[in-house]
């Protein structure tokens, strides 16, 4: 182990000791959960990991209250699409219901997907959207959205690779 891989896992776990109940007491009374509130908790300190970055002591609260509420959106973002998938299954006549290994590999692509989409600008969204499920013409969807064709056109093709990256990765 590196000389600074060992200094950040021990800044990580000092602030672990120090703040971990806290954190955990103040996702719980968000998310009215002990269970969603300690699996987010621990993930707080696994994306400090990830990242590489411990705040200086006087912001170490704010730090860890911000990283734990972008995962307390990512966790309701991702039930909201878990349901909508769902409700889209008890459509299907029961011969046709995809199996459990499939419905999970099928909620995690729209998991992806979503979290890309959700990363476009607005416009880009819109117009990606309403072109893929409305089937609007990009004529149609620059005079929704008071733009250019050709600013249509880029719309949906920044939306189109941030839907590619999600599911494949980034592109050489």
């Amino acid at each position: 182990m590196a000389a600074a891989e060992f200094a950040l896992q021990q800044q990580v776990e000092i602030l672990y000791t120090d703040h971990h109940g806290w954190l955990r007491g103040l996702l719980r009374r968000k998310l009215g959960n002990a269970f969603d509130a300690a699996d987010l908790a621990h993930d707080v300190y696994l994306q400090l990991l990830r990242t590489g970055r411990v705040p200086p002591a006087d912001e170490h609260r704010r730090h860890l209250t911000q990283i734990a509420n972008g995962l307390v959106i990512d966790l309701y973002r991702r039930r909201r699409v878990e349901a909508a998938y769902l409700e889209a299954l008890a459509l299907l006549p029961e011969q046709m219901a995809p199996s459990e290994e499939t419905r999970a590999l099928a909620l995690e692509a729209l998991v992806e997907i979503d979290a890309a989409l959700n990363g476009l600008p607005p416009k880009a969204r819109k117009a990606l959207l309403l072109c893929k499920l409305d089937g609007m013409a990009y004529r149609d969807i620059a005079a929704e959205l008071g733009v250019s064709v050709s600013s249509v056109e880029k719309y949906i093709a920044a939306g189109q690779l941030a839907s590619y990256q999600a599911l494949h990765g980034p592109v050489c």
